[in-house]
C-alpha cells in the first residue's frame, strides 16, 4: 500500500483532522491508513500521535508521513490514551475533528459523507456514522447483538433517548467540531469510559448528535482492544458514569427516582445511584418472588401500583433499568400506555 502513494503536501488549514492515537499498533496499522489514503475527500490531515510505542509503529509512522505530507506524527513518552487524544487534539488544524482507530479500516467515502453531513445541517456537532465488526468469523451473539442497537440510532432524538443505555456513538467513527471538543476541556481522566463520558457531557450541554445511515467504518474485534483490557472500560465504571451524569443531568432535584427492574441491572446501577446522591425511593418489578421484598432498603412494587406511586408526586420521575431490548420494549410499551413520556417522565438505562 504504501509503495503506490503520491506524495502530498496538506494544506495549512485542512478541512479536516484524523486524530489517531497509536500504542504498539504495529499489527494493523498499515491497513489502517492505507483505507485513509483512499479517501475520496482528499482535504484532510492524519494527527498521528505515537503514545511510547515499543514495536514496529514509529518506522511505519515515519515512512507513511515521508510518502505522503498530509500524516504528521507526535511522538509521546508512554502516557495513556485521554492524554494522547488531548495532545493530538491540541495539534488538529482543522474545524472538524475526525476520530479513527489505528486497528481498523475506514470506507473510502467515511470522511467526504461525514463532513457532508455538516454541511447540510449546520446545527450539528458530533456525526458518526454506522459500523461493521469484524473479522466476521471473530463475532458472537452479543456483539451482533450490540452492533444492531448501535446502528439503530440514527438521529439526534434517537441517540438522546438510549445515551444511558451504552454509549450511543461509536468514538473511532466519530466527526466532531474542533471548538465543540475545546468548549467541553477535551477528554478527562476521571476514571469513566473518556468517550462515553464526553458524549454524555456533550448531551447535557445541549449539542446535536446524527449518524450518517451508511456503514462506513470496520471496527476490527480482537482481544487486544482496549475496551477489553483498560479497566476504565469495566462494566462497574460504565454504571458510575451513567449514575454521575444522570444525577447532574434528568435526576437531579428529584424528590423520589423510582427504579423499574430489581434484577441485576437495576440492582447495580442503584447502587452508584444512591451513591451519587439520587433519592431512590423505590422498585418495581413483575417476578413475584420480589415484590413485597426489599432492595438497598427500599420496598419493591407490582408494576400495578407505577400509577398510585407516580401521583404522590409531582417531582417523581422513573427509571426502566433492564438490560434485555425485549424487557425495555415492554416497559416502554406499559409506560406509554399510561401516557408518560419518555426523556420527560421516564428514562431508560442499562
Amino acid at each position: 500500500m504504501p509503495g503506490i502513494l503520491i506524495p502530498r503536501i496538506v494544506p495549512a488549514t485542512p478541512a479536516i483532522s484524523v486524530l489517531l492515537p497509536v500504542y504498539n499498533g504495529e499489527e494493523f496499522l498499515d491497513e489502517c491508513l492505507g483505507s485513509l489514503a483512499e479517501q475520496s475527500c482528499e482535504d484532510f490531515e492524519v494527527v498521528a500521535v505515537d503514545d511510547g510505542s515499543t514495536d514496529g509503529t514509529a518506522e511505519i509512522l515515519k515512512r507513511w508521513g515521508t510518502q505522503d505530507g498530509r500524516i504528521r506524527v507526535l511522538t509521546l513518552p508512554r502516557s495513556g490514551l485521554v492524554e494522547t487524544l488531548n495532545a493530538g487534539l491540541v495539534n488538529c488544524r482543522a474545524k472538524l475533528v475526525a476520530r479513527m482507530d489505528a486497528d481498523d479500516r475506514a470506507h473510502p467515502g467515511r470522511l467526504e459523507l461525514q463532513s457532508l453531513a455538516f454541511k447540510e445541517d449546520p446545527d450539528l456537532d458530533v456525526v458518526a456514522c454506522l459500523v461493521s465488526h469484524f473479522p466476521e468469523e471473530t463475532l458472537r451473539e452479543g456483539l451482533r447483538i450490540y452492533e444492531g442497537w448501535l446502528n439503530s440510532l440514527v438521529t439526534h432524538d434517537q441517540i438522546l433517548a438510549e445515551r444511558f443505555i451504552e454509549s450511543p456513538i461509536p468514538h473511532p467513527a466519530a466527526m466532531v467540531r474542533r471548538f465543540v471538543l475545546e468548549e467541553a476541556g477535551g477528554y478527562r481522566e476521571v476514571g469513566f469510559p473518556e468517550d462515553y463520558d464526553l458524549w454524555l457531557r456533550l448531551a447535557a450541554a445541549g449539542k446535536r448528535f446524527a449518524k450518517v445511515p451508511e456503514s462506513l467504518y470496520f471496527w476490527r474485534h480482537h482481544a487486544a482492544r482496549l475496551t477489553f483490557t483498560d479497566p476504565r472500560y469495566a462494566v462497574e465504571r460504565f454504571l458510575a458514569c451513567k449514575a454521575h451524569h444522570l444525577a447532574e443531568g434528568p435526576l437531579k432535584g428529584m424528590d423520589s427516582v423510582i427504579v423499574w427492574g430489581a434484577g441485576q441491572t437495576g440492582r447495580r446501577l442503584s447502587k452508584h445511584l444512591i451513591r451519587a446522591g439520587v433519592s431512590v425511593t423505590g422498585f418495581i418489578d413483575i417476578d413475584p418472588t420480589k415484590i413485597g421484598g426489599t432492595l438497598r432498603g427500599r420496598p419493591i412494587y407490582p408494576a400495578e401500583d407505577l400509577p398510585r406511586l407516580l401521583q404522590e408526586s409531582d417531582n417523581r420521575v422513573l427509571l426502566a433499568a433492564v438490560s434485555s431490548r425485549g424487557a425495555r420494549r415492554l416497559i416502554r410499551q406499559r409506560l406509554e400506555s399510561l401516557k408518560l413520556r419518555e426523556t420527560v417522565d421516564f428514562w431508560c438505562a442499562a
